[in-house]
């Protein structure tokens, strides 16, 4: 980057990155993919070095899902604590890419696995994000029978984040499937409880239900459209922003 070159000033100074397993699995069959991790750590990078304090939550259904596991006749929270232990794989690989470029990390896990990763402490996190690590949080809420998605929602408003990205293969938003429906609509803005009338499947109920009552927005975005992130944080309109309806 050229020295004299002036970054744009971010509109927030505190995010919640989402990121599912799936989108981490990229095109591979199973597990990860190392050219989604490459675009991810890049991306992260860039709005790191404009100084916005970063966390990111991730999924592991690229790896296990306990609903999966659940349907077959195994017991839910078992197959939950094994989804939990995948999202810890997966963010064990994003700090090794992000370390690679550059970027302090911590990982922080509900679930204590003290040889590779630090428990999740509310303060030591907002701590590590005061000093510039980017904390990546794993094991979901350590209990069963949550999402990550809850889970992102959790930790959004227990650090203080003032948005959570969620990161999808889809540019936002739509009435329906998009990649079935060439007619489907796209929103740019809803309501919270537009999209739980309306029973769309951005987040689960319990997540969004959280966001309400918290009044964070969420921006749900193409995480494979190089640079969306920032746009996003520098207050371009991208993607579409769920918000309270009194916002």
């Amino acid at each position: 980057m050229n020295p004299l070159e002036v970054l744009p000033k971010p509109k927030y100074k505190r995010i919640l990155l989402k990121l599912s397993g799936e989108a981490l699995q990229g095109e591979e069959p199973y597990g990860i993919s190392p050219s989604v991790l490459e675009t991810v750590s890049e991306e992260i990078k860039d709005v790191h070095a404009l100084g916005v304090e970063t966390a990111v939550v991730i999924g592991g259904g690229n790896i296990f899902r306990g609903v999966a596991g659940a349907s077959t006749g195994m017991d839910r929270s078992t197959a939950d604590s094994m989804g939990m232990l995948a999202t810890v794989i997966n963010a064990l690989a994003l700090q090794d890419f992000l370390e690679r470029r550059g970027i302090m990390t911590r990982v922080q896990t509900a679930l204590e696995i003290k040889q590779v990763a630090e428990p999740y402490i509310r303060r030591r996190a907002i701590r590590h994000l005061e000093k510039g690590r980017v904390v990546i949080l794993a094991a979901g809420t350590g209990n069963p029978f949550f999402t990550t998605d809850t889970a992102a929602t959790l930790r959004a408003l227990e650090i203080g984040a003032e948005v959570i990205l969620k990161a999808t293969k889809v540019d936002g938003v739509y009435d329906r499937d998009p990649m079935r429906y060439e007619n489907a609509v796209k929103f740019k803005e809803l309501s919270y409880m537009e999209v739980l009338k309306r029973e769309l499947k951005v987040m689960d109920a319990t997540a969004i239900s959280l966001c309400m009552e918290g009044d964070i927005p969420i921006v749900v975005f193409n995480l494979f459209e190089h640079g969306n992130i920032k746009r996003i944080v520098v207050g371009e309109e991208i993607g579409t922003t769920l918000r309270s309806a009194r916002q």
